[in-house]
């Protein structure tokens, strides 16, 4: 009895070696305009040190008690900071892995636990010490603001309808500027966002969309696009918004396709941010689902924080809301020939990137990915071209309302048809102009317009 106890412990022993030691199965590179991914896909946490080397530069990477399960991918050549990945063995345990680098670069190393799309990661994101240097800035400059936030006892009272700016005010310019429109092509690289019943990945449906986006706005005098993302990489929340910040965008439209578990939900819907979070509890779970895709992506605990600040900053921006609703109203009404509306209104919902405070921001659900029918037309030229050109339409209208001073558009007279409840005054708050020039640009002697009416709007307000 003895002997066969003896035998059976020393029988489990490979068991148990084999059991503790961690696969690298795959090793995948996400390259960005200003910084570069390395995800490593592991079975379980793994171990590891990091040594950074200068001439040449690298980072070497020591893993104890794994081994390597499959072909490293090697990074592109367009790649600003990779610049190859190589491997062996140190013992019959250890692993090597050095990742060569065409720059001196900073990196930020962390573990993400498994999702419904991948498994056990280790992330390394590299940046250039000038991309690094700005990141801490930024983080300083959110932390700042939140604690200006929470000390804060009297909340901001709201702004006035009439007195509400369209879009973030601007410095008058000599030269009338271009409308920007920051584009934002939801998920990306590692997050791919929602999968649709074929394969077909929210991340690329949607860029495909973001792009003919583009191409339209690039066409239309008076206004410039601006991609957060250009091609197939992670993008934070965060850094979306902040990019539509230092554009100094106008408007900020996000574009999405929706999922949920029952595959007959289908149809389009928009939305823009709610100060209370979601109106209902459809919107609350997809805005939940959205939020989730910085934990997806990846980001390390530290940065967890300045997000929740970020994303917080000066939620009472009553203007901002507003005028985003407007906007999403004129983009609702030209999805509706296009596409089955899920929503036949603005819903509202606490997306991340919807919160800057001062840039009006909509987001786009062009369709149910997980609907076979709402996908085939996702991935249809089309479709794509038909969505893309309704939501163009609406920020073409919205803008022929709401000029921002001091562009093209607003120096440029515009008309506008008098509709029931319309008022002399409440047109010169609307376009910014003064009732006086708005009496003088239509001869009229007094303050009272019919309905069916056509005015004339004179461009540009006097401040």
């Amino acid at each position: 009895m003895k002997r066969f106890i003896a035998i059976l412990v020393l029988a489990c022993v490979p068991a148990v070696v084999w059991a503790g030691r961690v696969a690298i199965e795959g090793v995948r590179v996400w390259p960005a305009p200003d910084n570069t991914r390395v995800v490593f896909d592991v079975s379980a946490p793994v171990e590891y040190k990091v040594e950074r080397l200068f001439n040449p530069d690298r980072l070497v990477l020591d893993f104890s008690n794994v081994s390597l399960t499959k072909a490293v991918e090697q990074p592109v050549a367009t790649d600003a900071i990779m610049k190859s990945i190589r491997h062996a063995r140190r013992n019959s345990s250890d692993l090597r892995i050095v990742l060569d680098l065409k720059q001196k670069s900073e990196y930020k190393a962390f573990l993400l636990k498994p999702n419904d799309e991948y498994g056990h990661r280790l992330v390394f994101d590299l940046y250039s010490p000038e991309q690094q240097a700005q990141q801490a800035q930024l983080d300083k400059l959110v932390q700042q603001a939140q604690t200006r936030q929470e000390t804060s006892a009297t909340p901001k009272p709201p702004v006035a309808q009439a007195d509400r700016p369209a879009v973030k005010a601007v410095a008058p310019e000599a030269k009338p500027r271009d409308i920007v429109i920051a584009i934002d092509a939801g998920h990306g690289g590692e997050d791919p966002g929602a999968r649709g019943y074929s394969g077909a990945y929210e991340k690329d449906l949607v860029l495909a969309i973001a792009r003919r986006l583009k191409t339209m706005v690039e066409r239309e005098p008076g206004m410039k696009p601006v991609m957060t993302r250009d091609g197939d990489y992670y993008l934070s929340l965060r850094k979306r918004t902040l990019k539509a910040r230092d554009s100094r965008a106008d408007l900020f439209v996000s574009i999405h396709a929706d999922a949920f578990r029952d595959r007959s939900v289908r149809g389009s819907s928009l939305y823009v941010l709610s100060q209370n979070g979601a109106t209902n509890e459809a919107a609350r779970w997809l805005a939940e689902k959205e939020n989730a895709s910085d934990l997806i992506g990846g980001v390390s605990l530290d940065d967890k924080d300045n997000l929740l600040a970020s994303v917080l900053l000066d939620l009472s921006q009553t203007a901002t809301i507003q005028a985003s609703f407007e906007a999403g109203d004129a983009v609702l009404r030209y999805m509706q020939p296009v596409s089955t509306l899920h929503k036949r209104q603005v819903q509202q919902a606490g997306f991340v990137v919807l919160k800057s405070p001062d840039i009006p921001s909509v987001l786009v659900e062009t369709a149910f990915i997980s609907n076979p029918q709402d996908e085939k037309r996702l991935r249809s030229a089309d479709y794509q071209e038909q969505m893309a050109s309704a939501i163009f339409k609406g920020i073409k209208d919205y803008f022929s309302k709401h000029p921002p001073v001091g562009t093209q558009i607003a120096a440029a007279n515009r008309q506008h048809k008098i509709s029931p409840g319309d008022t002399l005054s409440a047109l010169a708050a609307q376009y910014r102009v003064s009732v006086e020039r708005l009496r003088a640009a239509n001869r009229l002697k007094n303050d009272q317009v019919r309905v069916g009416q056509v005015l004339t709007i004179p461009g540009d307000s006097e401040g």
